[in-house]
């Protein structure tokens, strides 16, 4: 008789190995299966952003994205803590350059307290210097709980310790999930080698999430769209002008938060990203192309909305992402001693967002489910950071939809 798994995960980046470790914490004599269509995990969206673990001070208050922002923070702390992660809790400086900016600021501090953004304060140009030596900026924010981790390690360590649990729950790498059926109650997930069956079936899909939903019958209107985000890093003589993390405000107008400067945990030193369409969901490179996912941007109302809605900023971005002198322009907002010696071609990473008809990117975390499966929608920024609580949220969806004790 085939093996039927009692819950299956696919996806094997940060939300799909958080979710897999909840569940098999709750459920130890449950036999998961986590498939993952690369061959390592992490390989797209959480092994590829700014390593930033988020405090949750622009987040609307009362919305999922802020509630499980400080939740899910707190945890991975502890989490990391207690497995040895690669993390430092070192704080960042929020900081306005214009006096136009002023306003905001005080919009997402307040925010902040809202969200139970624990040791936030307000600071002056002096206190910036203090923290921040080389960054220019006439008021800011300073904000002790935002922190760095390598997002990866702790990826493959939630897989790790939940495997640990039971030795019947498998991981599956270098399988991509190509058709979801159901035969009466059970799932059946294929691959283009590969069938499995499940009881239940948990979608973590990241990039491709659109595309699994429509394929389990998830009726659909939004898309996906992916956006590339790239790096420079500072060179070894520079890095010394940032300490930790510093930030822009981020303009309102804008569904991003700007380009900033993030100290890994390797002791690297990041400078971005700029954020432009990416005419291949996960191509990492300026040049990369895919027909299918241009196709299916690019012929979608919602992306021609987002455009019409950002023109000036998207023109400027793209500018910027073949320049860069225009790159170093923007970072000498924040730090103006810097210069084209001391910054250098780094990575790239794509997010997903899941865009409305009217090209909307504010939406916040979105998880629907049927009557056995449940699919993560939209889970941009701070997706990462959140991914316990997140991972915990679908535990307790599971349990009350799919009738599980």
């Amino acid at each position: 008789m085939d093996k039927i798994y009692d819950i299956t995960v696919v996806g094997g980046g940060i939300v799909g190995a958080a979710t897999f470790y909840k569940l098999q914490q709750h459920f130890p004599n449950k036999n998961l299966l986590l498939i993952e269509k690369e061959d390592h995990l992490a390989k797209h969206q959480s092994g590829n952003n700014s390593g930033v673990i988020h405090s949750g001070l622009y987040y609307t208050p009362g919305s999922n994205k802020a509630r499980n922002c400080v939740l899910g923070r707190h945890e991975l702390v502890k989490f990391s803590k207690e497995h040895k992660i690669n993390h430092d809790v070192c704080g960042k400086v929020v900081v306005a350059t214009k006096k136009k900016e002023l306003k905001f600021l005080d919009k997402i501090y307040n925010n902040g307290l809202e969200n139970n953004t624990e040791g936030i304060e307000k600071i002056n140009s002096k206190q910036i210097l203090d923290l921040e030596p080389e960054v220019n900026g006439i008021a800011g924010i300073w904000v002790p709980c935002t922190g760095i981790i390598d997002y990866v390690q702790a990826t493959n360590k939630m897989i790790e310790v939940a495997c640990g649990l039971n030795e019947n729950s498998k991981v599956i790498l270098s399988q991509e999930v190509m058709n979801i059926d159901n035969d009466g109650d059970i799932k059946i997930i294929r691959t283009k080698e590969l069938e499995f069956k499940s009881k239940y079936l948990i979608v973590c899909g990241g990039l491709q999430a659109d595309r699994l939903a429509k394929n389990d019958g998830i009726p659909l209107k939004e898309r996906i769209v992916g956006f590339r985000g790239d790096y420079y890093e500072l060179e070894d003589h520079a890095k010394y002008k940032v300490k930790n993390l510093i930030y822009p405000v981020p303009d309102p107008a804008f569904p991003f938060l700007g380009v900033h400067f993030t100290r890994m945990v390797n002791g690297d030193v990041e400078c971005g990203p700029n954020a432009v369409f990416s005419f291949k969901r996960e191509g990492y490179n300026k040049t990369d192309f895919s027909l299918n996912d241009s196709l299916n941007a690019l012929t979608y109302i919602g992306t021609w909305q987002l455009f019409m809605k950002n023109a000036s900023y998207g023109i400027n971005e793209y500018r910027r992402a073949f320049s860069k002198k225009l790159f170093l322009k923007t970072l000498q907002k924040l730090i103006p001693s810097l210069t084209m010696n001391d910054i250098k071609q780094g990575r790239a990473g794509v997010r997903a967002l899941l865009l409305s008809q009217n090209g909307d990117t504010k939406d916040d975390f979105r998880i629907e489910f049927t009557s056995n499966s449940i699919h993560v929608l939209n889970a941009p920024s701070p997706a990462a950071t959140a991914c316990l609580a997140i991972g915990n949220d679908i535990k307790e969806m599971a349990i009350k939809n799919f009738g599980l004790n």
